[in-house]
């Protein structure tokens, strides 16, 4: 890891009274969630991303995709926040920072961030596929199966769907908007492992840039957006955030 991108990024983040972090699939790989797209192996590579993140699948056939869902659920349930993800808690503590994540785990919150923006939504905010009630999360299963039956909505009777965006769906505006107003406010923007393909998410580190913002990268492998920030960290989630924040609170204490 490289401490002198380490201490630039910290300098940033101390001159910056509105900070930004934005993440990714990468953010949460390194609890042991599988990212949708690497250079050895991804999620959409062993499963059909048409057939089990798509509006139209799930008017087809919607038990595959429900099954689905919940073991991700299971999944991302069993997994830990792991220092990155409480670096950041602490940050949010130390000054104006605030998380939008295109990730549909709950890792940020368990984290200690407070009221993260989930562009993507949440693998833990079900909702009928109709008329948008709300529904309790359901029991999730102890092991993976090929088909399973959603149940129905208390309100209307049609069913309940898991609360993330699918292919063919517009991202929810309120989230959208949320983020588009932090980013073109904010001082300092901090990428941390996303791919810079995923649109329209990808360009709003471009917005805070546009706006004078400052972008830091935080990645093991350069993506799209590094020929657009100021400075790139190579380096993991885990790794780099913690290190940052510890920049951030020796200098504010020497303040």
């Amino acid at each position: 890891m490289d401490h002198s991108s380490i201490a630039t990024a910290g300098d940033l983040a101390l001159h910056s009274e509105r900070i930004e972090v934005f993440t990714g699939a990468g953010m949460s790989a390194d609890s042991g969630l599988e990212v949708y797209r690497s250079a050895e192996s991804g999620l959409w590579d062993h499963v059909d991303p048409q057939a089990m993140a798509s509006i139209d699948a799930w008017a087809r056939d919607p038990e595959p995709m429900w099954a689905w869902y919940l073991w991700r659920a299971r999944l991302a349930s069993n997994a830990y926040p792991h220092a990155g993800h409480l670096a950041i808690g602490e940050w949010e503590r130390l000054q104006d920072v605030h998380v939008t994540t295109q990730n549909i785990d709950n890792l940020h919150e368990r984290g200690n961030s407070r009221n993260p923006t989930h562009l993507h939504g949440s693998l833990f905010a079900f909702r009928c596929c109709m008329c948008g009630k709300p529904a309790r999360t359901p029991t999730l299963p102890g092991a993976p199966s090929p088909r399973l039956s959603p149940p129905s909505c208390s309100l209307c009777g049609n069913l309940i769907r898991p609360g993330v965006v699918w292919f063919g769906e517009p991202l929810p505006q309120k989230q959208w908007q949320a983020a588009e107003e932090r980013m073109a406010t904010a001082d300092l923007v901090v990428i941390v492992g996303t791919s810079g393909i995923v649109q329209p998410a990808a360009s709003l580190p471009l917005i805070a840039a546009h706006m004078g913002a400052k972008l830091v990268e935080i990645s093991p492998q350069t993506t799209e957006l590094t020929p657009q920030v100021d400075v790139f960290i190579r380096a993991t989630a885990q790794e780099a955030l913690p290190a940052l924040v510890a920049h951030v609170r020796e200098g504010l204490r020497q303040d």
